[in-house]
């Protein structure tokens, strides 16, 4: 019977899609869910949905497990997902906050910039303590971690612990669902390569049936309807030549072309980055709705009617392929550049089309940027090894420095006030960061 261990379960989405995903694979119709939080009310519940999912997906065979210890979720594990993060709410509202001070406004902030930064500063250790316990409990586990900063968390695994373990997010996919909407091509039908880091990554080709697909979507920017849905990254299509796969929302923060004035944000970043007022506040609402009635995400569930069918989530074919039937399965992972992108950093996390197979996993050769977008990616990437080795050696110097060069950052902020909004946030997230020199 393989074992699938959830860390952090009690994130309904993620928990319920993939344990759906993994049984409509004949491999996984026995095996043992494995959940694991800290949070008991949350572990309940969502111990609930996974029990209604193999009931519906009709595998009886099935075992759930319940447990708030990390170490008894891990024992034996054949696959580990992660969902976890710390600081919560409480205190990723500073990560806002306090740049907003300095006239930095940051619209979701859980991936670069600023708050991305301190954000990956605080789960650095929590990722390490995980991979020491998977080299400890189940050493041959294949680790899929969700969590963000995706890049820099994926990037200190992959350079500091010998896991094997890769970040997956539903960006690329998703973008390619939304742009086969907006060119009435089947999704399906789409061929395309993607390739950069994390929310940052381009389309090097966008084809259906030979045809690029390039000049139809640059037509349909003419349409306002389209246009206006993701201003943002419409936007940087038409200027780049090249769509990028994350949100306008979050690509509002990644550069210094639409935050760093007030007239810009309210052109490009109100009305059409789907994520209007800000993921933080949006969260904020949620989690006090979820202090008053803890259960009423789970309930809201169980009452919706269920889809038996397979998400665009890549966990389960991985998986699959990894430890189920062995069909291999190519996707977008976050794994060491080590020459896949050739105009990158060597050492760079980067996005890319990735096999999983029997053997593990296996990374393209994707080629080069084109030398535009080259030049932002390399930026991004290598603020991103920055703070990697910051957070290893507790460095406030070094995270000075990667801040200093955030473009967002630097186009608002002198080299001063820079610093003194790094020392707010080093002082607001201290029992999260300990001693940094």
């Amino acid at each position: 019977m393989k074992k699938i261990a959830f860390i952090g379960a009690g994130s309904l989405q993620f928990t319920s899609s993939c344990v759906r995903d993994l049984l409509t694979f004949p491999a996984f119709s026995e095996c043992e869910f494995a959940l694991m939080d800290i949070n008991e009310e949350n572990l309940k519940n969502i111990t609930g949905v996974v029990n209604t999912i193999i009931e519906k997906m009709n595998c009886p065979g099935c075992k759930v497990s319940a447990t708030t210890n990390r170490a008894e979720a891990l024992k034996d594990a054949d696959g580990v997902l992660c969902t976890v993060f710390n600081g919560d709410v409480d205190i990723w509202q500073y990560d806002i906050t306090i740049p907003k001070k300095y006239g930095v406004d940051i619209n979701v902030g859980d991936t670069r910039s600023v708050s991305g930064i301190f954000r990956a500063l605080r789960n650095i250790p929590l990722m390490l303590d995980i991979c020491k316990d998977i080299e400890r409990y189940c050493p041959n586990a294949v680790f899929l971690n969700y969590t963000n900063p995706m890049s820099m968390l994926c990037g200190a695994m992959q350079k500091y612990s010998s896991v094997e373990v890769t970040g997956l997010c539903h960006s690329v996919q998703g973008t390619v669902k939304i742009l086969a909407k907006w060119l009435s091509v089947p999704y399906e039908e789409i061929e395309y390569k993607c390739m950069g880091v994390n929310h940052q990554a381009f389309y090097t080709v966008l084809k259906h049936k030979g045809e690029d697909l390039y000049p139809r979507l640059l037509r349909l920017m003419e349409n306002p309807d389209i246009f206006n849905m993701e201003q943002v990254r419409n936007e940087m299509f038409l200027k780049l030549g090249y769509y990028v796969t994350e949100s306008s929302g979050h690509n509002s923060e990644y550069n210094g072309w639409f935050r760093k004035r007030p007239d810009l944000i309210e052109k490009y970043c109100t009305h059409g980055t789907n994520w209007n007022p800000g993921e933080y506040a949006f969260s904020l609402k949620i989690r006090q709705r979820r202090k008053e009635n803890p259960a009423l995400q789970y309930e809201e569930w169980l009452n919706k009617p269920f889809d038996k069918n397979k998400s665009i989530e890549y966990a389960a074919d991985i998986f699959n392929a990894r430890f189920g039937d062995g069909k291999p399965f190519i996707f977008n992972g976050n794994v060491q550049n080590c020459g896949s992108i050739k105009n990158l950093p060597y050492d760079a996390c980067v996005e890319v089309p990735v096999v999983a197979d029997r053997m593990g996993f296996k990374t393209t050769i994707a080629g080069e940027l084109p030398p535009h977008l080259a030049i932002l990616v390399n930026t991004t990437a290598m603020i991103e090894n920055l703070v990697i080795e910051a957070a290893m050696e507790k460095s406030k110097e070094m995270v000075y420095r990667a801040v200093y060069n955030d473009p967002l950052t630097s186009a608002v902020c002198s080299l001063d006030e820079i610093k003194n909004m790094c020392d707010e946030l080093f002082t607001a997230n201290q029992d999260f960061l300990g001693d940094y020199k």
